[in-house]
């Protein structure tokens, strides 16, 4: 799994790079818990589920249906204007969905149950570029630490970054109209 700190990626990036105008700080936090909230599964390790198990680590809580349920109930409590209730439904979801995604990028691990509860079969994406996390702080807080964060920098920061830039990009020269004056201008 990417570690804590680059789940958040994915929605920062959308969020920041579309705007407070369509998504406000409270959406941007809720989608940033999101894309981290499924990873409470390793408390299963406590109760001796197995890994491999629909409810054990990168089960249930990384699935489409999962992420789906969590971000219906999202869109429901910060639910304050109803024409803004589908985009930011479609923003918890991408954030919701981008922990199993970006798991499934990974090189270790069971691979992720995308379907559950209709199959318990476990994925990976057809390439695996971000180095897994360990899941203790020990292992975290060593060379390994450190080739996963470079990994990670490499695999899902700096494409976020792209993204963020793009969208804010798009935003400036286009939705404020600024592209028109800059065509229309004459010195």
């Amino acid at each position: 799994m990417p570690t804590l700190f680059t789940h958040p990626a994915v929605p920062l990036a959308l969020g920041l790079g579309l705007g407070a105008r369509i998504v406000s700080r409270r959406l941007l936090l809720a989608g940033v818990a999101l894309s981290i909230l499924p990873d409470l599964d390793v408390l299963a390790f406590q109760f001796a589920i197995p890994y491999a198990a629909g409810f054990g680590h990168r089960g249930f809580s990384h699935s489409f249906i999962f992420a789906a349920l969590v971000a219906l109930l999202g869109a429901l409590l910060l639910r304050r204007y109803p024409e803004r209730f589908v985009p930011s439904l479609l923003f918890l979801l991408v954030a919701a969905a981008s922990h199993g995604v970006l798991d499934a990028l990974t090189n270790g691990g069971h691979g992720i149950a995308f379907f559950w509860p209709f199959s318990l079969e476990r994925y990976f994406a057809p390439v695996q570029l971000i180095e897994v996390s360990p899941l203790s702080a020990g292992r975290f807080f060593s060379p390994r630490g450190i080739t996963v964060l470079v990994s990670e920098f490499l695999w899902v920061w700096l494409p976020c970054i792209g993204l963020y830039t793009a969208l804010a990009a798009y935003r400036y020269l286009v939705s404020d109209g600024r592209w028109r004056q800059a065509l229309t201008h004459r010195p």
